[in-house]
């Protein structure tokens, strides 16, 4: 007999879980059926995915082997699940939680003015300061031209999923991707109950199959970045390092560096990408003024 289904009893959670895993088509949750399917509705690792959590996890709860999901936890479940605000409450209610809404202590995303300042101060140096989900908060001139070729500049992630950008400016774009989701792999394992981190999971578990894939995929972690080897559309090829530091003042923020080596034909390249911007900033400003 199923450990949470009791003969004249409310199905437990886990029993909950399954059915309403069972009647959701892939095409309702946003996700390709694919040819043919072994089962009903959606696999456990699909739901697992749009959630943000691990396939094991996820398998745990339906299984009813005394995990106990935080209230957040299981807001990521209803809105994988596409239930309605009935079956939302009924699903705090049998995992034994408050079916208020709480809203825990975000982290702080506002970059202090020093560090803006000091960013701006690098005219040779690509800086920019990322969120703990990878959201880019604050960059300076350089890297702003840097990343120009894409058409938002607002998070790494979705940069290098959801923009075909992505495939030109990184001359690896699969190794860049696989780094990625492996600091949000880390991220997500430190902070299981992080707002942001979820939503981002469960945007691009609908919107990218790649990175689906790689995100239900297990690998060790990567070494850390040595060399970024990209391409820009104006001045080419470029290689450079990338330093990442954490910014005290504000947990959760890196500052993000990215160097040529002295006297290289990155360092010239980037000094050229420099002054094209200076000369459109320049050609914008005239324009205003005229």
């Amino acid at each position: 007999m199923d450990m949470d289904a009791w003969p004249g009893s409310e199905p437990g959670l886990g029993a909950f879980l399954r059915s309403r895993r069972e009647r959701l088509t892939p095409a309702a949750a946003g996700l390709s059926g694919g040819a043919r399917r072994r089962v009903p509705g959606l696999r456990r690792d699909e739901v697992a995915t749009l959630a943000g959590l691990s396939t094991g996890y996820y398998t745990r709860l339906e299984q009813g082997r005394h995990v106990s999901p935080s209230p957040r936890v299981l807001d990521a479940l209803a809105r994988a699940l596409r239930l309605g605000e009935e079956d939302r409450l009924r699903l705090h209610r049998l995992a034994g939680r408050n079916t208020r809404r709480t809203t825990a202590p975000a982290r702080v995303q506002r970059v202090g003015a020093a560090v803006r300042q000091l960013i701006q101060s690098w005219t040779a140096t690509p800086a920019l300061v990322l969120g703990h989900a990878q959201d880019i908060l604050a960059a300076n001139d350089l890297a702003a031209a840097l990343y120009g070729d894409f058409s938002r500049t607002d998070n790494l992630l979705r940069m290098l999923f959801l923009d075909p950008a992505a495939a030109v400016f990184h001359r690896d774009v699969e190794q860049a991707r696989r780094r990625a989701v492996a600091d949000l792999r880390q991220t997500a394992a430190e902070s299981p109950d992080d707002h942001r981190v979820r939503e981002l999971v469960g945007e691009l578990s609908v919107r990218s199959e790649a990175f689906r894939a790689l995100w239900a995929r297990d690998y060790p972690r990567l070494p850390p970045y040595e060399v970024k080897r990209v391409h820009h559309s104006a001045v080419g090829d470029l290689e450079l390092h990338r330093e990442a530091l954490a910014v005290r003042s504000a947990p959760g923020q890196q500052l993000v560096v990215l160097q040529a080596e002295p006297g290289s034909r990155s360092a010239d390249a980037l000094a050229l990408l420099g002054a094209l911007g200076a000369s459109r900033a320049a050609r914008r400003g005239r324009d205003r003024d005229a």
